[in-house]
């Protein structure tokens, strides 16, 4: 029986100080009993001497200094994983919120994980069709990556995460594929739309859902990602299944990171949030990937919404730094009705070279992704020059490139967010839309393909 200790000195909004306690640790959860018998957790954020430092998962109101008790349950915060799990939803700290009875668990795991051993990392090189052509054709998603989405707030990144978690496959393989859901701070509202969408397109069946709401606790919101996690690590490693974990919105546990920093009283980093707040995101970034000798793989995608539309914000910077790439919305193309209003132009998959090309998706699609970005390019600076100085000042050539860019931005681009494209739709939709332009001016491509499918 953990021992219980009668020795709370102050509470100061969600942190608790805890005086002549033993043997406890940094991380550890704790229990606390009010005079009424209700009972309220803590975790353990500091240690000094004898004195903890906890935070409460739920308010501090009605906790009575001298008739409230205090103990230490010796772990930390763990979720109890079973298959089970596909296909219910659960809050952010593990428990279940769709009326049905708790799983039983196989096993517990801490839900802080075990980072991964670098040289235990198998190279990502498996295509994963999402069915979005912005992102299949030219930033193109590899099983084990970390490939965020970078948006804005009022922009569509719900519908995308969706439509995403809806679609995702990998190609050619029965291996059982299963999808991770973290939605972390969001409304009421947009957690009713994540379940009901999974719901009606039968998706649900292969998802397991954490929902955080707005109104949780902070100490929650830092917990949810990484109960995500630990359940993709168990499907993933235990169960040999290809894990897909998507996760919405960084920014709202980004905060609550800063929340909890300042209640801490900690010296600022950049705009107010902690100084290890880097580290902080590689923790969870960084248990996405693949393992030598194991079947399964986990792949990230994790969306967050820039304040201002600022990439340049600690949030979007230092995610930058730590995953593979980046999908970019763009708030000009969703006022242009274009969805999902994907920019391509600023988007980058670092590893779209290694899931493509012949075997994998179709020989000529390196060739086509360099044609269409260029092209693209040319037709953008093209319009932005009529803009300036009026259609005449263009050659032949430069109109048909910017007739290419509207089309592009039309039927490549914007597909909607129910339309599920194989990789040989959105490679021959490519080639339609380059047969606006002369073959000459089709310098990146290689003649036996251009020979192939141009004009096809």
């Amino acid at each position: 029986m953990p021992k219980e200790y009668r020795t709370i000195q102050e509470v100061a909004g969600p942190l608790m100080l805890i005086k002549d306690v033993e043997g406890v640790t940094y991380n550890e959860l704790g229990e606390i009993e009010l005079a009424s018998g209700e009972r309220r957790r803590c975790r353990v954020l500091e240690i000094n001497g004898t004195d903890a430092l906890v935070q409460l998962f739920e308010n501090s109101a009605g906790i009575n200094l001298s008739n409230s008790k205090v103990r230490f349950l010796g772990h930390g915060i763990e979720l109890g994983v079973s298959e089970d799990m596909l296909g219910r939803v659960f809050d952010g700290m593990g428990h279940a919120k769709d009326s049905k009875v708790e799983i039983i668990p196989e096993k517990r795991m801490d839900i802080n994980g075990v980072p991964m051993n670098p040289a235990a990392r198998n190279y990502p090189d498996e295509f994963i069709q999402t069915g979005v052509s912005a992102i299949d054709g030219l930033n193109t998603l590899v099983r084990g990556q970390k490939l965020p989405i970078f948006s804005g707030s009022g922009l569509p990144h719900a519908s995308l995460a969706a439509q995403i978690a809806r679609q995702a496959k990998v190609l050619g393989t029965n291996e059982k594929f299963a999808v991770v859901f973290a939605a972390i701070g969001i409304t009421f509202e947009e957690a009713n739309f994540f379940i009901t969408d999974f719901k009606k397109t039968g998706a649900m069946e292969r998802t397991v859902l954490f929902i955080n709401l707005a109104n949780d606790p902070a100490i929650e919101r830092i917990a949810t990602p990484r109960m995500a996690l630990t359940a993709a690590e168990y499907l993933a490693f235990d169960k040999g299944m290809h894990v897909l974990v998507i996760m919405t919105d960084i920014t709202n546990y980004a905060d609550a990171l800063r929340e909890v920093s300042a209640a801490r009283k900690e010296v600022p980093g950049r705009r107010g949030y902690p100084g290890y707040m880097y580290t902080d995101l590689a923790t969870l970034y960084e248990r996405a990937g693949r393992l030598k000798g194991k079947d399964g793989s986990i792949t990230l995608i994790p969306i967050l919404t820039m304040p201002e539309d600022d990439k340049t914000h600690p949030i979007p910077d230092l995610t930058g730094y730590i995953t593979e790439g980046q999908i970019i919305l763009s708030r000009e193309l969703y006022r242009k009705n274009i969805a999902p209003p994907i920019d391509v132009l600023p988007s980058l998959s670092r590893l779209k070279d290694k899931g493509i090309g012949k075997g994998k998706t179709r020989e000529d699609h390196a060739n086509t992704m360099n044609q269409l970005f260029a092209a693209y390019a040319r037709g953008k600076e093209a319009k932005e020059l009529m803009v300036i100085l009026g259609e005449a000042a263009l050659s032949d050539v430069d109109k048909l490139y910017a007739k290419f860019a509207d089309e592009f931005e039309k039927q490549y681009v914007s597909q909607g967010y129910n339309n599920n494209r194989t990789i040989e739709e959105t490679l021959s939709i490519g080639w339609k839309l380059l047969f606006i332009l002369p073959r000459s001016e089709l310098k990146r491509i290689k003649d036996e393909y251009l020979d192939l499918y141009y004009g096809k």
